[in-house]
């Protein structure tokens, strides 16, 4: 069922001392190979306690290069960390590519322990067990490289250990009533340890076994396996891809379908100066009131602005921001990724910026550029756009079911009036920045961005988190209709 390591369970010190050198120097000679690589390394080191995962992390921490490997420990999560998604702090600690992450404490240390002493069923095991793999294959898709370690020990051996720790004054403040808890539970611990590691022990991302008794062994056999699954995936990297534009549907409409959902909008909507002004200080007058009870019961919202250059995604932002406490939001402009962006996933960036319980975050547009223009322009290749689709349900997903308030806003307006606008931001001194020679190149490409559009609309809006099509034509229709829109939703989640 797993793969095990094997090198001998036990290790004379004289061979260990003439074995170690020479892995150590490899250990930084792969290290230095792999800063030039495009993929990350993230090595887990979980197992039964008392059998060295500390350890196994401090040897590894100096045998390798610190400054190109980062050590993490999830414990208990902080107050900052329960305002947010679980995953918020995984993502986070994800290591650059040509970098190595190294974990004790892991994505697999919650639902272990929960089911062990029953705060939740197998059932909620199993789809505890469902997210990791998705989180995990959503990693290695994107070419990280994941190894997974299992130190093992018997029952009698955590035991011994355990005892001679507490004999020893240098070690005693290591066993605490928790770990003599668990002693007790080994059984139970280990049925669900077995169960947990048969089903998250894939092709890609294996767990192995390692007998811990010995820890001159285990700690050449982590080196070792280390050494060789880095240096395999660095002689077998893929012949890198150009991108190409994808211009064309997902599926081939038949005869006589619409080509956009798009088209289905009705562009004439209009709310006259009057009516918009009453109804604008209504709306923001509501979402001000609902912001102040959502802060003080730590609901967290989201608002994401997607929509055609000129559709007035910045006008509908200045309109939301003076209802709520500017302590309260930020506004995120997603524009091209930085160098430190572009070395980790593409949701990374995205994923740093999830508000706290009661905060709000705006995306000037968002993480569906995967889906728009890094389709369309040919900055990411099909394979990788394709998967977006369920990687960025599957995101989603997380957020709302932490009882975030997700609203996806698309802002349409017809061609004829985008080009109306760009004309008049010509002629606007304090508008002419905002028109440049993209935004023209962009027009040009208008068809199979809307082809993109469709798809993306009709592939990710969920029951979970719906795309909300905005009718932009008149600015003053679409920005109370997402005020309207906004306030309605949060108003939904307090009445919970």
């Amino acid at each position: 069922m797993f793969e095990v390591a094997e090198l001998g369970h036990k290790i004379k010190k004289s061979d260990y001392e003439a074995r170690e050198p020479e892995l150590r120097t490899n250990l930084l000679l792969l290290q230095e190979a792999l800063k030039e690589a495009k993929f990350p390394v993230l090595v887990l080191v979980s197992g039964v306690d008392g059998a060295g995962k500390g350890d196994v992390i401090n040897q590894l921490n100096a045998w390798f290069d610190p400054r190109w490997l980062r050590a993490y420990a999830f414990g208990v999560m902080s107050d900052e960390e329960r305002e947010r998604p679980e995953y918020w702090r995984f993502w986070r600690a994800l290591p650059p590519a040509g970098q190595i992450g190294l974990y004790v404490g892991s994505w697999y240390s919650r639902p272990i322990a929960d089911r062990v002493n029953k705060v939740i069923s197998d059932a909620e095991l199993e789809r505890n067990l469902t997210r990791i793999n998705a989180f995990e294959e959503t990693l290695v898709d994107d070419g990280a490289l994941i190894i997974k370690f299992w130190l093992h020990l018997s029952k009698d051996a955590q035991k011994q250990r355990m005892t001679a720790m507490e004999k020893n004054p240098a070690t005693r403040w290591r066993v605490t009533a928790l770990d003599k808890k668990h002693l007790k539970q080994y059984d139970k611990f280990r049925r669900v340890a077995e169960h947990t590691l048969r089903n998250t022990s894939t092709g890609d991302a294996p767990w192995i076994i390692v007998e811990a008794t010995d820890t001159r062994y285990r700690n050449l056999t982590v080196g070792q396996h280390i050494l060789e699954r880095v240096s395999a995936r660095l002689q077998n990297q893929p012949e890198a891809q150009a991108p190409q534009p994808h211009l064309k549907p997902i599926v081939a409409p038949e005869v006589g379908d619409k080509v956009s959902v798009l088209g289905n909008l009705d562009m004439s909507r209009h709310l006259p100066k009057d009516k918009y002004k009453r109804q604008l200080a209504k709306y923001q007058g509501e979402l001000g009131e609902l912001a102040r009870q959502a802060r003080e019961r730590k609901v967290s919202s989201i608002v994401m602005l997607e929509g055609w250059d000129a559709a007035g995604k910045g006008g509908l932002i200045r309109r939301i921001i003076p209802a709520m406490d500017a302590r309260s939001y930020q506004i995120i402009s997603v524009a091209a990724p930085s160098d430190e962006e572009r070395a980790h996933h593409y949701l990374w960036r995205f994923w740093r910026h999830i508000p706290r319980g009661g905060n709000v975050t705006i995306y000037d547009r968002s993480w569906y550029g995967r889906l728009l223009v890094e389709r369309v322009e040919g900055y990411a290749r099909q394979e990788e756009w394709m998967r977006a689709y369920a990687e960025i349900n599957h995101f989603e997903e997380l957020l709302t079911e932490h009882g975030i308030v997700l609203l996806k806003f698309w802002l349409h307006i017809t061609k004829d009036e985008q080009l109306r606008r760009f004309q008049e931001r010509e002629q606007t001194p304090f508008k002419q920045y905002k028109i440049t020679e993209d935004d023209y190149r962009n027009r040009e490409k208008w068809d199979a961005y809307e082809i993109a559009v469709n798809d993306m609309v009709e592939r990710t809006s969920t029951e979970y988190a719906p795309w909300h099509l905005i009718e932009a034509n008149d600015k003053n229709y679409a920005r109370v209709k997402a005020l309207r829109i906004f306030s309605e939703k949060l108003g939904l989640a307090l009445d919970r």
